[in-house]
Parts: structure tokens; C-alpha cells; sequence
């Protein structure tokens, strides 16, 4: 997805967010936000990936704030909060007439543990908050006959992950993509390193989400969404020989949507205009949309 102005402002948002999670230190903040807006008004530019934009003013944030994982703390109590849904989640799927939806609709409400933006959660308790009114109103946009028919016939999966917490339900939902195709092999991939809200190897190590898929391989480096010139060769290869992709989250639709990777099924909450408009869907609503 080519950054939209709106973009802009959302932008800064977060970075004062995660200033402020980070430091206390007024000064610091201001260098952080004044450096921000510096580097803003030299890359924007219309034709940009707007996940290739951010992943660079996040780095150079990080590197100002001397903070390799500002959102830390609110990792580990996403991880916590999401954990302790498991059994309500288990509930669902073990009374569901199609537990592979109900576990993918379960793991698309976990997209909602996002901070620092328009739309986001205000802490992690939002999705014990949320959780049933969402559950409740199910998809919005729903290619989930679609996706149970290809993934009928598929042998190879690959899940580009989100945020931590969101996880949880992630390793729920490999495990029923399991049962539901026993020969299916799932590559997962996390984040080379910390940025924003997003699981990485420890991350996913720490809830044994290598119990559920065959390879567990990472992005290889610094990067909102994927940074696909720095794809190391593993996860290159599991992309291009997968019956199909799942991504969850906005970031990984930003950055797939600027590829020729199909099919690809994203599973997410539209949390954004710039989003929606891209995907010709309402805001805030559930996802599972194909493109082939």
C-alpha cells in the first residue's frame, strides 16, 4: 500500500507514544518527535510503501530513545491478557460446528492489541473488553469458503504474524488448520527483531508456538510489516513455495499488497481509513479476504 497523507499523523502519534513509553525525559521526547518530523517531510513521498517509510522513522526513533523494544512491557501483558482468554477461546472452538472459523475469527479479535494509533487499544485489557461483543459480530468480509476450499487442496502454508497476545490465538488457529488438513506444512514468521507491538522468535518461544508448525523462520530484520530485500533466504523460499500466504494485521497487508505474492488471505481488523479504502471494505470490521 502506497502511504496515504492521513498516514502522516498516525505516524507521529505513535512515535510519541512510544517516546513516551520509553522516556520521561521531556528532551528527549522533543528530539524524538522533532527528528521525526525532519525525516518525515524527506520521505514522503506518494509512491513509497507506507510500511517502508515507517519501518525507517521507527528505526531511527528507536535509535534516538537508545530503546531497542519500548513496547516490552506492553508485550508481555498483551501475551498475559490473551493467555488468559484461551479457555473461553478453547470453549468456542470445541462447541463450534466449524472450528477452523472460530478459531480464525478468534485470531483475527486478537489483531485488536495495537497501541499508539487511531483505532488501536488503549491498553491490553481492551480485549478481554471486546472480546465477546466481537465474537458476536462476526466477519464483516468473509472469503472464509474460499480459503477452506484452497486450504483443502494446499500443502504449503506460510503465517506472516502480528502483534504479541494476538499470537495466542494464532497458535490456536494453526493447530485447527492442522486438523483440518493433516498433510499441510505451516511455516510461521515473526519479526528478525522487537518493533512496535510484534512477536519475535522469543516471543513465539515463549508460548511453544513451535508446537503447532513445522518452521518457525523470522523477517531477518528491523521492519514494519516485511522488508522484503531483507528477507533472508528461508522465509524467501517458504513465500514462493506456499499454496498460499496468511497474514494477519495491517502492516503485512501494507506490504504484501506491494508484491506479486498470490494467493494471499489476510486476517485482520480494519483499523484505519487508509486501510479500508485500500481493501474497498468498511472500518473497523473482521477480515478474511482472498487475493488471488
Amino acid at each position: 500500500m502506497k502511504i496515504q497523507q492521513e498516514c502522516v499523523p498516525c505516524l507521529l502519534k505513535r512515535i510519541l507514544f512510544e517516546a513516551e513509553l520509553s522516556t520521561s525525559d521531556k528532551k528527549r521526547q522533543t528530539a524524538v518527535l522533532r527528528t521525526a518530523c525532519k525525516l518525515l517531510s524527506e520521505l514522503y513521498d506518494p509512491s513509497e510503501c507506507s510500511a517502508t517509510i515507517a519501518t525507517q522513522v521507527h528505526k531511527t526513533v528507536y535509535g534516538i530513545l537508545k530503546d531497542s523494544d519500548p513496547y516490552a512491557s506492553l508485550k508481555q501483558t498483551s501475551t498475559a491478557v490473551a493467555s488468559s482468554l484461551v479457555p473461553k477461546v478453547e470453549g468456542l472452538i470445541a462447541s463450534s460446528s466449524d472450528p477452523l472459523r472460530t478459531s480464525a475469527i478468534c485470531a483475527i479479535i486478537g489483531n485488536v492489541l495495537d497501541f499508539g494509533i487511531e483505532g488501536s487499544s488503549a491498553h491490553p485489557q481492551v480485549l478481554e473488553e471486546v472480546f465477546d461483543r466481537l465474537y458476536a459480530e462476526g466477519l464483516g468480509y468473509d472469503d472464509y469458503p474460499k480459503l477452506k476450499q484452497r486450504l483443502s487442496q494446499a500443502r504449503r502454508l506460510v503465517l506472516c504474524t502480528d502483534n504479541c497476545g494476538e499470537i495466542v490465538f494464532d497458535k490456536i488457529l494453526c493447530r485447527e488448520l492442522k486438523q483440518c488438513n493433516p498433510r499441510l506444512h505451516i511455516t510461521a514468521i515473526v519479526k528478525g527483531e522487537p518493533v512496535l507491538s510484534d512477536a519475535t522468535r522469543n516471543d513465539a518461544d515463549a508460548i511453544q508456538f513451535h508446537e503447532v508448525v513445522d518452521e518457525l523462520f523470522t523477517t531477518g530484520c528491523f521492519c514494519v510489516g516485511v522488508d522484503f530485500t531483507h528477507l533472508p533466504a528461508e522465509a524467501r523460499t517458504a513465500l514462493s513455495q506456499a499454496d498460499i500466504i496468511m497474514c494477519k494485521g495491517m502492516a503485512n497487508y501494507e506490504s504484501f499488497s506491494e508484491t506479486t505474492y498470490k494467493p494471499v488471505v489476510y486476517l485482520l481488523r480494519t483499523k484505519c481509513g487508509a486501510i479500508a479504502r485500500a481493501m474497498k471494505l468498511p472500518r473497523n470490521i473482521s477480515v478474511i479476504k482472498i487475493y488471488e
